[in-house]
């Protein structure tokens, strides 16, 4: 068992990014849950642990405090992913399993970290008793560095390996619809991906990401040889937020429109995604599945829609979110609370099971880790977990990037495949790669 951490204030602010590089950067298991590089709101944590058993992970009990205390909700804990493909299984669809190379959940026991807190400009240390002084010494040590992929260099240009071609893809589309006026599924959620065949530096890699397509849930997390790298827009389960002690709340993105090149150009972007039927039916679709996710380990009733069909903009895309919430039942442990929820909906289609049993038939290879969550999970039952999507997965010999999009009967062929191509040409540019021609 390792020691509980308590924490301390560091004497002055330092931005994540330069106590990352100073302090953790080379440390075998460590990690970033990364607010962004603009953050002006909101937490991030810079640290290093251990990896420890899934199980005792999955045993905890989803309930959080419901306050937020100065130095945060999440005081220690676990840091980690699970896969998609893993969860697949558990629900009953057939699934592919990747090679054995990154393992399909892996979780770290933090044993000392930095907690950002955006909104205040303040930072914490996280230690042992013996050590936390020593830490939060140290870090208000760290000079700023340029940090957040600024300095750094571009990688060597090469081209990506596609799961499929852009006409197998439209055909796969198609096959999808197939199913769909089969009565068979409402909604598919079709991905691919893009492989690099290259030993990469993920530090280097993620400065890149990150610098380029911000997000408020993006992620570092590495342990040994293999790294998850996510600039990821969607936060997939939250246990336990200010005032909320055992609500889960969960805000799929379904509907996708790339960034305009001038302010009216944006402006039209946003108007043509709100005002699609295909896309808000999408949206809709996913929403009444996740409802009924949480209804399985909710109480009765409590299970509602506190926002439907919102615009969020980032730096490539728009999207279009909707938020459930519940209050889970007394007990619920967090492989309860995955068990019923994940895979996430909006990663599988509906109903889920046909879904992802579709889905496999069609995709012809495993998912990986793409699809799957990351986060962090509090020893006192909080959490929040975000979806491995516009994100990067390294092993010594390889990267490879996922994409994908929600298919409707009213989907058009050309656009989707366009929209894999605007969700994948970032993560893909961070690894110095480009999309294969068609894409």
């Amino acid at each position: 068992m390792s020691e509980p951490l308590v924490a301390l204030p560091v004497e002055r602010w330092v931005d994540p990014a330069s106590v990352f590089e100073a302090r953790f950067g080379t440390d075998e298991h460590v990690f970033w849950l990364d607010a962004g590089p603009e953050a002006r709101e909101g937490w991030s944590w810079v640290g290093s642990g251990a990896p420890d058993d899934p199980a005792a992970v999955r045993a905890t009990v989803c309930a959080g405090p419901g306050g937020v205390a100065d130095s945060g909700r999440f005081a220690g804990g676990w840091v980690g992913w699970a896969g998609y493909d893993a969860a697949a299984a558990r629900a009953g669809a057939p699934s592919s399993r990747d090679d054995d190379s990154v393992p399909h959940e892996l979780w770290l026991r933090t044993e000392r970290m930095i907690g950002f807190d955006h909104t205040r400009r303040r930072a914490w240390a996280f230690a042992p008793a013996p050590d936390v002084a020593r830490l939060a010494a140290e870090v208000s040590a760290i000079q700023p560095t340029a940090g957040g992929g600024e300095g750094t260099s571009a990688a060597p240009r090469r081209v990506a390996e596609a799961r499929h071609r852009p006409d197998e893809y439209a055909q796969l589309i198609e096959r999808c619809r197939e199913a769909i006026r089969e009565g068979d599924a409402y909604q598919l959620c079709l991905t691919t991906r893009f492989d690099i065949e290259a030993s990469v530096d993920p530090v280097a890699v993620y400065a890149r990401l990150r610098a380029a397509t911000p997000a408020h849930h993006g992620g570092f997390i590495r342990s040994g040889g293999v790294a998850l790298l996510s600039a990821s827009p969607e936060r997939f389960l939250e246990v336990g937020a200010e005032g909320e002690a055992g609500i889960v709340r969960t805000r799929p993105i379904k509907g996708t429109r790339p960034r305009g090149r001038t302010p009216a150009a944006d402006a039209a972007l946003v108007a043509e995604l709100t005002a699609s039927d295909k896309e808000r039916a999408e949206n809709i679709m996913i929403v009444d599945l996740m409802r009924n996710d949480l209804s399985q380990v909710c109480l009765p009733g409590s299970v509602g829609v506190d926002g439907l069909l919102q615009v969020e903009s980032y730096a490539a895309v728009h999207q279009l979110v909707s938020t459930v919430s519940g209050r889970l039942m007394p007990g619920t442990t967090l492989d309860g609370l995955l068990g019923a929820a994940f895979p996430a909906g909006s990663m599988t289609g509906a109903p889920k099971l046909s879904a992802m049993s579709i889905l496999h038939r069609l995709e012809h290879g495993p998912r990986g880790l793409f699809a799957g969550c990351f986060g962090w999970v509090g020893a006192d039952g909080a959490l929040d977990l975000a979806m491995v999507i516009r994100s990067i997965v390294v092993d010594p010999d390889r990267a490879y990037v996922g994409a994908g999009g929600g298919i409707t009967w009213r989907s058009d062929a050309a656009a989707e495949v366009a929209e894999v191509g605007i969700k994948a040409r970032g993560p893909l540019a961070a690894l110095g790669a480009e999309l294969p021609s068609g894409w």
